[in-house]
């Protein structure tokens, strides 16, 4: 097994192996771009590392030393210096690289190779003391932090101590003598904390550092992480040894992070923050404002266009956008990385259809690089330019979105007022990984320093949360809690504010939002706008592609329009118990308590009319395309009053004396109808085979609404779906009853009716059984939210809330997997009955109304499986098509 490899050995096509950093520092290298020699322990090394940890055997896999020295002595020789040397030491950074980008969420420690003598010899070489002291004090904090797990609060305490004993705020005004004290000062907190002094052998130290990445990726931050952009926890990643090339010279030298392209909104042009006298950390943890690439021009114009020059290059070689993270040392330009860059949903689908335009790549390819997930945060509201608003300051507009909520000033407070329901906007100096748990909690993160490459921008822009950073305006008081404006104004903790991460803006109180440019786009409004434009090629060629079709979720005509307008192709399930509901209750009660048959039929009469109104709506929005209607499928009790509601109110009247005859008579039948476990109780097919001549008025309402559509000349194409069918017998009598009921209307109104009878595959023993089931059924609509509460054994009502949050702790699972489908348990479900039921009756239409129709991996799944349709609420119905297109493209 080899566990180590040359850069040179690499290419950006083993992202698997050598994690992305890794991959595409070795892409560089091959490019003969400027980039620092170095060498990658692979992927594989971390998980057979952390598998010895785990098994309590401990230490590194067999031969990884070896090879450690091995690279580590090719990279002495190629920079002609040792390790921590003396008089002339190689040092270097010891970094993380996973797959995929996980930005500050591991670790990285640089200027590993210093010691109590090797910074004299580097202050010799450079010929600044200042320099060297100021390198060995960043590895004291980072390899404390890092990889001896101090608090690094404490070495800020100390170095704010030192900044105000020199009377400044700026750790640049710190000489060399201030910043040998920082130093001692740091050694003491290590013994303090420790037990033991700062390793002074410098492969120790490296070796030490190369284990805590690797044990970073276990970290409480990185799990959430990897849950939250649903990375798997199996992957492991890379780490990366590479000669340091030092920013921090002076002010000939610099660190930087650029962008080919605008990361906020796609735009071509100079995107990216630079920052002299400093390292690369400096500029993504946003401790000083950085300045524009503009302005570096004015700075050093050589190492701006040679950064523009290759910038230029690797956009062109990854055809895609790239995120660029680049040292300069005294005028010397350094590549230390490069990847694909994270980038909000405007800019991808922008940039994806101008790089067809340029030539770059194809429309097929440009489907592939946006998600059905960022077309859902393009669909989220912005705030109503119209409203009146109260301007606080502007920032960097640096993740999109509409953001309202409490401020806080910290992460823990940011959890635990969400867990309660609060909407609240985390509000920092600036963001570091310990931030993530209030990140993910939060509508909205503002930070009063930092860019668009700060820790805060890339995090957000990856969880698709609005952010505004660098509003230097804003004097951030996290300890007080509470931030102050420019003018004077405070905003404390728990007062609303807005933030614009489009504009950059943020406001006092709380701005109205109206409907996003692309929801407006998908209403048929008439706009010139590039994002709708770029919108609309993308899901028209999508639309060609797709082989699955997509229909919606709708119980009225209002949602049948829109999700029509949306570009739905009929609907998947028109769920009836919606239309019981609100003033039609009482009639639903009437028919529960009814003592003999003339009591249930003149309720059922009642009812019928009503219901005839409502498919009559839905079938006139819908016209020519098809509805299928599932009959009533919940309990009865669920029309009913709280039995312990209604009995503590029967039990008041009763010592009042009083007499309730309504109450009374309506607690006997919630007593008789009251059922341990309602969802395993008397509701789908088994409330029509007890009350039939329920089942009977639902068939009834929707013949006679179709052939009044067809009166007035329209096309309507119901379909009749049985809810919980668990025997063939249960279909086939109901199925009996539903086309007598549709031969009667036939007859009365002298119409032929084209009605399909169906079933909803929700229980196992369903999808066991498909094959009988399909011999009398025209269509399945695989009910997933049911079946998954079925084959979990998970009642969704209370699950999410009690224990899931450990389940994903655990890697049990990733996602909640009523939000994305379990594909191997309930997706193994769906797959069985598709097969078995298509044995029996092949022309068989199988579809999916669960909510997992609009979820972009399911639809992918139900794509492959087979299924003819999926089906979602309205405002998913763009995402299903999107990822129904992708879904067909990715295999081309």
């Amino acid at each position: 097994m080899t566990w180590v490899y040359d850069f040179a050995e690499g290419s950006k096509d083993q992202k698997d192996l050598l994690g992305g950093k890794g991959a595409n520092l070795a892409e560089m290298t091959n490019l003969g771009l400027p980039v620092p020699p170095g060498f990658t322990i692979s992927t594989e090394t971390c998980r057979a590392y952390l598998a010895l940890k785990e098994t309590g055997e401990g230490g590194e896999p067999e031969g990884l030393g070896e090879e450690v020295t091995e690279h580590l002595a090719a990279l002495e020789e190629a920079m002609g210096k040792k390790l921590g040397d003396a008089d002339d030491p190689l040092l270097v950074s010891v970094r993380s690289g996973a797959k995929f980008s996980m930005p500050g969420m591991m670790e990285t420690v640089l200027n590993v190779g210093l010691n109590d003598t090797s910074v004299g010899g580097l202050a010799a070489r450079s010929e600044s003391d200042r320099f060297a002291q100021d390198s060995y004090r960043r590895l004291l904090q980072m390899f404390g932090g890092t990889v001896l797990h101090v608090d690094s609060h404490l070495f800020s305490e100390s170095l704010d101590e030192a900044k105000r004993a020199k009377g400044t705020d700026d750790d640049l005004d710190l000489d060399a003598d201030d910043l040998r004290g920082v130093v001692e000062s740091f050694k003491a907190i290590i013994r303090e904390q420790t037990g033991r002094d700062f390793p002074q052998d410098p492969r120790e130290q490296m070796d030490l550092a190369i284990r805590a990445v690797f044990d970073s990726w276990n970290t409480d931050r990185a799990r959430l992480y990897r849950r939250q952009e649903r990375i798997p926890e199996d992957l492991g990643t890379a780490v990366n040894v590479q000669a340091m090339v030092f920013g921090n010279f002076g002010m000939d030298s610099g660190s930087g992070v650029a962008f080919t392209r605008d990361p906020a909104s796609g735009a071509q042009g100079e995107y990216g923050d630079y920052l002299q006298n400093a390292q690369g950390e400096d500029v993504v943890a946003g401790i000083r404002n950085t300045v524009s690439l503009a302005d570096m021009a004015e700075i050093d114009r050589r190492s701006h266009d040679d950064l523009m020059g290759i910038m230029s290059r690797l956009e062109r070689h990854y055809r895609d956008m790239c995120d660029i993270e680049f040292t300069v040392e005294r005028g010397k330009l350094w590549m230390l990385q490069t990847r694909v860059g994270k980038r909000t949903p405007e800019a991808a689908f922008r940039i994806a259809v101008h790089m067809v335009d340029e030539g770059m790549i194809q429309m097929d390819e440009a489907v592939l690089r946006v998600t059905g997930e960022q077309l859902a945060q393009l669909m989220f509201p912005r705030f109503d330019e119209s409203s009146e608003r109260t301007l606080l300051a502007t920032g960097m507009n640096a993740s999109p979105g509409a953001a309202v909520g409490k401020a806080v000033f910290d992460s823990d407070t940011a959890v635990e007022w969400a867990a309660r329901g609060e909407d609240v906007i985390l509000v920092r100096k600036e963001t570091n990984p310990d931030d993530l748990r209030g990140m993910v909690a939060a509508r909205g993160i503002l930070t009063s320093r930092g860019g668009k490459t700060s820790h805060a921008a890339v995090v957000a822009r990856g969880m698709g949360r609005t952010c505004v950073c660098g509003a230097e305006s804003l004097d951030v008081d996290t300890k007080g809690k509470q931030f102050t404006v420019r003018d004077g104004e405070v905003v404390r903790e728990g007062d609303v504010i807005s933030i614009d991460g489009t504009t950059g803006e943020v406001f006092a109180g709380a701005v109205p939002v109206a409907d996003s440019v692309v929801v407006r786009h998908f209403e048929g409004e008439k706009l010139d706008d590039d994002l709708a434009h770029a919108v609309a090629r993308i899901m028209a060629h999508a639309d060609g592609a797709r082989r699955l079709r997509v229909r919606t979720n709708a119980d009225t005509p209002e949602d049948a329009a829109r999700a029509r307008r949306f570009g739905a192709q009929g609907i998947g399930l028109c769920r009836t118990e919606h239309m019981f509901l609100g003033e039609r209750r009482e009639l639903v009660e009437k028919l529960i308590v009814a003592e003999d048959e003339a009591g249930v039929e003149d309720a059922l009469a009642a009812l019928l009319p009503l219901q005839r109104e409502d498919f009559a709506g839905i079938l006139e929005e819908m016209d020519g395309l098809p509805v299928t209607i599932r009959l009533l499928d919940p309990p009865l009790h669920e029309f009913l009053p709280d039995l312990t509601e209604l009995s503590v109110e029967v039990a008041l009247a009763e010592e009042r004396g009083e007499v309730d005859e309504r109450a009374a008579t309506l607690l006997t039948h919630v007593r008789r109808l009251h059922e341990q476990n309602p969802m395993l109780g008397l509701r789908g097919v088994r409330l029509g085979i007890q009350i039939p001549g329920l089942f009977l008025m639902q068939a009834r309402a929707m013949a006679e609404a179709a052939a009044d559509r067809m009166a007035v000349h329209g096309t309507p194409r119901p379909e009749i779906m049985v809810p919980l069918v668990a025997s063939v017998r249960e279909l086939e009598i109901v199925r009996a009853d539903i086309e007598r009921v549709i031969a009667e209307v036939e007859e009365d109104r002298g119409v032929k009716l084209d009605i399909a009878i169906g079933t909803m595959i929700e229980l196992p023993r369903a999808a066991f059984l498909a094959d009988r089931i399909a011999k009398r059924a025209d269509f399945f609509s695989f009910g997933t939210n049911d079946l998954t509460q079925m084959a979990w054994g998970f009642s969704r009502d209370d699950v999410e809330s009690s224990f899931f949050s450990r389940y994903f702790e655990h890697g049990i699972f990733d996602v909640s997997p009523f939000e994305s489908l379990d594909q191997r348990g309930v997706g193994g479900m769906v797959e069985m009955g598709t097969t078995k039921g298509r044995e029996t009756n092949p022309d068989l239409k199988i579809g999916v109304c669960g909510e997992h129709g609009g979820d972009p991996r399911s639809v992918h799944f139900f794509d492959e499986v087979g299924l003819n349709y999926v089906s979602c609420s309205p405002f998913r119905v763009p995402v299903a098509r999107l990822e129904a297109g992708r879904s067909v493209l990715g295999k081309r």
